[in-house]
């Protein structure tokens, strides 16, 4: 036996907004905000990049393997909303590795 349609589907349409915020909470080259992120990014990097992979949820030894730090910063900026591409990514870590690491190292730490 069927049943009489009362009624019709809605659609449920879900907009999405961005939530970019402008920029990094420190810049590039802002490294003397942090001194102890300065120092350390210095005079022991693979330290640094061994803290920023534990603080962003990976393997503390992800460092070790060539080209791993550039998907921690794209994935920094994603989780974060932070406004930039991955190119710019490949650019700040390849031109300015030791700056690209301190400012990672710095946005995880305000965020925690």
């Amino acid at each position: 036996m069927s049943h009489p349609v009362t009624g019709q589907p809605q659609v449920i349409t879900t907009t999405y907004t961005s939530t970019y915020p402008s920029s990094w909470s420190t810049g590039l080259m802002s490294c003397c905000e942090d001194m102890g992120i300065c120092l350390c990014g210095t005079f022991l990097p693979c330290v640094l990049e061994c803290k920023v992979a534990q603080d962003f949820g990976e393997c503390c030894l992800l460092p070790c393997l060539p080209g791993t730090f550039i998907p921690i910063r794209t994935g920094t900026r994603e989780r974060y909303h932070i406004k930039g591409s991955v190119l710019e990514d490949w650019v700040y870590t390849c031109c300015c590795p030791l700056c690209s690491l301190c400012q990672v190292a710095r946005e995880l730490k305000a965020r925690r």
